[in-house]
């Protein structure tokens, strides 16, 4: 858990350094196709306005979900990663 801390830690910088707020900011996650993986990305990001975009792998074992949302802040863009990676099997890219 503190590798995770500090990985949010170090992303709060970097975003802050090199980002204007409020700004647009991608995300991408892998789930696997094997539950609701994709609803609950989709239901996470929906009152936000995003522009969401979904493709299956070659296999068809998992699904990458692209997320172009608008944030107001670093904290914003960490929140949506905080509550997304409780989904059960998602990859953050």
């Amino acid at each position: 858990m503190a590798d995770r801390e500090e990985f949010y830690n170090k992303l709060k910088v970097q975003l802050e350094d090199t980002t204007t707020f409020p700004s647009k900011y991608l995300y991408k996650f892998i789930v696997p196709t094997t539950g609701n993986q994709v609803q609950e990305v989709q239901d996470l990001f929906n009152n936000g306005g995003a522009v969401i975009n979904t493709k299956k792998s070659r296999t068809g074992k998992y699904i990458s979900v692209s997320v172009q949302i608008t944030v107001k802040s670093s904290d914003e863009v960490i929140q949506y990663y905080r509550k997304a990676e409780v989904i059960e099997g998602i990859i953050s890219l």
